[in-house]
């Protein structure tokens, strides 16, 4: 028996949930590079649709080499590791910072990307950082 099956679906539902999950897990990783894209929520969506729908998929996804220990450490410990938060500190601001110099020319866009660049570095910040 499929592992859909085990809950209830069928495989119109089993394939819903795994386009569903890759498109959350599309949208994680590109919440890594584009500060205006959350990362958690979407690997966590991804996860869990995942988990609901194919267990090879959900397996490969826990045992990737970068996003399966973030996903594993949040869920646990509902927090982020130091390591990672400054990784996306940095990446966050080096891409605003030269989105805003080389392709904004408009000063209230420049301002608004600086506004957001503030506004999730806040955020990272006030997540708890696993130790």
């Amino acid at each position: 028996m499929p592992y859909g099956e085990k809950r209830g679906l069928g495989p119109v539902g089993r394939w819903l949930l795994v386009a569903a999950g890759s498109v959350s897990l599309g949208l994680g990783v590109l919440g890594i590079f584009l500060p205006v894209l959350p990362t958690t929520p979407f690997l966590l969506l991804a996860a869990f649709c995942y988990a609901r729908s194919s267990q090879r998929l959900y397996d490969w996804l826990l045992n990737t080499r970068h996003l399966g220990p973030y996903i594993r450490t949040w869920r646990e410990k509902k927090a982020i590791p130091l390591r990672f938060k400054v990784f996306v500190l940095v990446l966050m601001t080096v891409f605003i910072v030269i989105s805003a110099v080389f392709f904004v020319e408009a000063l209230w866009l420049r301002i608004l990307l600086g506004v957001i660049l503030v506004a999730v570095s806040i955020h990272i910040l006030r997540i708890p950082t696993l130790r």
